[in-house]
């Protein structure tokens, strides 16, 4: 008697494994004729003693379904931005178009690309899920409102805010400007919001309505109505919240099994006193790059999950082939923490691959000077003469005159600061090498290879170990939404596994690992 090729009651490791891989099937622990065994035959489950069982449980089951049909996915997985538009339109037009959720990458790019790429997304997959970045630029604010005027101008009606440490005008005016009152007198959020945060304290700002002060000084200028801003002042800033731990890029390193439940907490304890809150969803992101890590996240109660540093070694990605190589061969200890362009002068941090680039000990020399000089001037000149020859590769001056030429476009406030303080000219200028890093390790510039500024976190090199053996080991195999669904098929497994092995089944070593599907069995 078989089933599916399968016998109905088996009790070694490949059949086992392979009643349970059928992931849309209910499966049996039995006790038939003395013998213990796996069926997925409902008909020797009903002549047999039944130890335990678990359901069927599709990938697309794991998590939120509120989050599924808030955003329109299929899946409560989302591919998070990655800055510089290494998350660029084709990967989100990919992913959307596999049934997840991706968010364009929009930090670091000039407005008028941002502008094009959403003109692009808004035309390609109109009524299809998408997300914009709005990352916090404090040293830029003009970018923030750049961003706010290109999604509002494209109708994106999902932002993706990230590395937030307080809330600003612009991401407020872009929840704001998405409120309305539907017929039953509800009040609809048209502009959907997820905050990516890494502390409690940023968590609770976005768990809560916009500020008074920001909601009034909006509607003086006219930004906003003052029927938006009075219903702006009864729901959360966000939709939903994704705890960032351990990931590339900006990131404070907290470990997700003490983040998840701090601002899970929170949540709950503002909801106390405004209901609507309650409704906000709480997702992770940070180290998932495994199916392990997927099912962990949805065990712990997530209601989505995100992945990033695994996204950027696909074939969607915009990053030049040598890096990508760089990042399938990463360990997940080949990551360190290196300065941050857009937020150097506040000492924020970027985790970056570390193996094959020495871009995080150049950025780390150009913080110690900047740290101990009062400007360019100030250096020594044999000092300011091996920082030309050794890390900029150029003289500051003609680095000076580029910066000129940048900003007199993207933001003219920031010569005008660098006019009144050298420190602040200083720090323009190193953050030109800061800044056009990620840029060299985009296009593949060659003769700056050791510069490259490759954001990553430790879920690369687990997924390069998970992969290993597998079709996905090479950079060329890797589709973004492939990944995506090996990553959620291989948690719904692994959840079942979890689930019988709970309830003390007792299942041979080798069914507790999930590996990649070969193509042809998928």
């Amino acid at each position: 008697m078989t089933t599916f090729g399968v016998p109905a009651l088996v009790h070694d490791e490949a059949d086992i494994s392979a009643i349970l891989l059928d992931v849309g099937a209910p499966c049996w622990v039995v006790r038939h004729e003395g013998r213990v065994g796996v069926t997925a035959s409902q008909a020797l489950a009903a002549r047999s003693e039944i130890l335990t069982a678990v359901g069927p449980l599709p990938p697309e089951r794991l998590g939120d379904s509120a989050f599924r049909s808030a955003h329109g996915v299929r899946a409560a997985y989302a591919a998070g931005a990655m800055a510089n538009g290494i998350a660029s339109p084709g990967l989100v037009t990919a992913m959307s178009r596999a049934g997840y959720l991706a968010s364009y990458g929009a930090a670091g790019v000039s407005p008028a690309v941002v502008d094009a790429a959403l003109g692009e997304l808004a035309r390609i997959l109109s009524g299809h899920p998408f997300a914009c970045n709005l990352i916090h630029s404090p040293s830029e604010p003009a970018l923030e409102r750049a961003i706010v005027d290109a999604c509002l101008r494209h109708g994106v009606e999902c932002v993706e805010a990230s590395a937030f440490m307080d809330l600003t005008a612009e991401v407020v005016r872009y929840r704001a400007a998405g409120l309305a009152v539907d017929r039953q007198g509800n009040i609809e959020c048209r502009h959907r919001l997820i905050a990516k945060v890494s502390r409690v304290e940023v968590a609770e700002l976005f768990l809560r309505p916009a500020p008074a002060r920001l909601l009034a000084a909006l509607t003086e200028r006219g930004e906003i109505s003052a029927e938006q801003a009075r219903l702006a002042a009864q729901v959360p800033m966000a939709d939903d919240i994704t705890a960032e731990a351990d990931s590339g890029g900006h990131t404070d390193r907290r470990p997700l099994t003490v983040l998840f439940p701090e601002i899970v907490a929170a949540r709950d304890r503002i909801a106390r006193d405004l209901a609507a809150t309650a409704r906000v969803r709480i997702g992770v992101a940070g180290g998932i790059g495994t199916p392990d890590a997927v099912a962990a996240a949805f065990a712990m109660g997530a209601a989505y999950v995100v992945t990033g540093s695994v996204n950027q070694s696909c074939r969607e990605a915009a990053q030049c082939e040598h890096t990508k190589k760089l990042l399938a061969t990463a360990e997940f200890a080949d990551c360190t923490m290196a300065p941050s362009s857009d937020m150097f002068e506040l000492g924020v941090q970027v985790q970056v691959l570390r193996r094959g680039t020495m871009f995080a000990s150049r950025a780390q020399r150009l913080y110690e000077f900047y740290r101990a000089h009062d400007g360019l001037d100030d250096i020594p000149a044999d000092q300011r003469l091996e920082l030309e020859r050794t890390v900029l590769r150029r003289p500051v001056d003609e680095i000076w005159r580029d910066c000129v030429d940048f900003f007199s476009e993207r933001d003219p406030a920031q010569l005008a600061g660098a006019a009144e303080d050298p420190k602040h000219r200083m720090a323009l200028v190193f953050r030109w090498y800061l800044g056009l890093s990620s840029g060299w390790s985009i296009r593949g510039e060659a003769d700056r290879a050791a510069d490259y500024q490759i954001w990553c976190g430790p879920a690369m090199g687990a997924f390069n170990t998970w992969a290993a053996g597998s079709y996905l080991a090479a950079p060329s195999n890797r589709y973004v939404a492939d990944v995506a669904d090996e990553l959620m098929y291989g948690a719904a497994y692994l959840t079942r596994v979890a689930q019988l092995r709970a309830a003390g089944a007792r299942l041979p070593a080798g069914c507790t690992r999930y590996v990649p599907r070969p193509l042809e069995e998928r």
